[in-house]
């Protein structure tokens, strides 16, 4: 009976009278409500933001190609060269046929003229000066005629050059020098402008009934106008250094994959992003208003669900939470907890049981705190 009452030095340091656990020293975080950020996370593919094939516009044999394969093109400069000889003699002959018909048409404005005052003088007969009228109409008409295929002619002369109808980077070249390039139905080649770059990607139908039903509740903030910033994630896990804007979202839901298709440029002035990548978008500026975020490691799984330990009275009182988005390094709480709840996240390996005394060491550690919600990846 006398060794029932040994002191707790000689229990080999168990702590307290009659071999009690001593409390757990455990580290703690007050739940404060903050805004959270949310990014939703989806598969794109990059395109240009222009793609454009380059036709000729009149039929002749190629005689150069003015361009290199794959280098950045301008505007208005000069891709490909037709043999203009037919062209210009087609225009030869239009000025030609031009200056006779405007010889004609001055030749009938001076008979009109000449007529007009014989006939007021009633010094010709009126179906002579009627024939005057007639014929400078006549003669004008054909001046208008002659300026037309004039015109034709000159244009055709033009299009001998084919010029590049936007700044873009220029494909391979589809024909080579010598070729008889039939006209509009023969492509010579392709030019897809890069800066800005476009980004296609489907925002699940799920997710944006979702984003009306949470921010009808008042649990998500997002954008004005939907307006979301995007942010780039490449194939090797680094972050694109510019950001861009979500710049169209359908209307429609596709019914082989549910998804929404949606678009978005990103400036590329150095052409690093090539049309045809696989990324991740990442779409930034939304936010959950006055939210409880905890570490990972503070939420527990049990039979009921998840739950939290939080310091009361000393003791490890346990708290069944209900989590919302996953977090890198943690959850948003939805419900369960309260502002200022002592909510335990270091030492509960030393919690063998609910009610066990614990004593709070500190808050934890900064590398607790979680990082930026990001709740969707498809």
């Amino acid at each position: 009976m006398a060794a029932c009452g040994k002191s707790g030095a000689d229990n080999g340091g168990h702590g307290g009278p009659g071999g009690a656990m001593p409390p757990a020293a455990v580290a703690v975080v007050a739940a404060a409500p903050v805004d959270v950020p949310v990014v939703y996370e989806y598969v794109g593919q990059t395109a240009g933001s222009r793609e454009v094939e380059v036709r000729a516009r009149v039929p002749g044999i190629l005689l150069k190609r003015n361009f290199a394969e794959g280098m950045a093109v301008r505007q208005g400069q000069s891709l490909f060269t037709l043999d203009p000889a037919q062209f210009q003699a087609a225009l030869n002959r239009a000025d030609a046929d031009l200056a006779a018909v405007e010889a004609r048409a001055a030749q009938a404005i001076r008979t009109h003229a000449r007529l007009k005052p014989l006939w007021e003088a009633k010094a010709v007969s009126q179906r002579e000066y009627d024939d005057a009228v007639s014929a400078e109409q006549i003669a004008r008409a054909d001046v208008k005629g002659a300026q037309a295929k004039r015109a034709e002619a000159a244009l055709n002369v033009g299009y001998s050059k084919v010029e590049a109808p936007i700044n873009g980077v220029a494909g391979r070249s589809q024909v080579s020098e010598g070729t008889l390039v039939a006209g509009p139905e023969m492509l010579l080649t392709t030019l897809v402008q890069t800066n800005p770059i476009k980004l296609r990607f489907g925002v699940a139908d799920t997710d944006q009934m979702r984003w009306r039903t949470e921010s009808g509740a008042g649990t998500l903030k997002l954008p004005a106008g939907g307006a979301f910033e995007v942010e780039l994630k490449l194939a090797d896990g680094s972050t694109y250094p510019r950001r861009g804007k979500l710049s169209f979202a359908d209307t429609r839901v596709s019914g082989n994959t549910g998804t929404v298709e949606a678009e978005a440029e990103v400036p590329n002035p150095d052409g690093a992003l090539k049309p045809g990548q696989f990324v991740r978008v990442r779409l930034l500026g939304a936010h959950r208003p006055q939210a409880f975020k905890l570490p990972s490691r503070a939420v527990l799984e049990g039979p009921q669900g998840k739950y939290v330990y939080v310091a009361a009275g000393g003791k490890a009182q346990p708290k069944p939470v209900t989590v919302g988005d996953q977090l890198a390094d943690g959850w948003i709480i939805q419900q369960g907890l309260a502002a200022g709840d002592q909510v335990i996240v270091d030492g509960m390996a030393r919690i063998f049981f609910p009610g066990a005394p614990v004593q709070v060491a500190g808050p934890a550690s900064a590398a607790s705190a979680p990082a930026t919600s990001k709740v969707a990846s498809k």
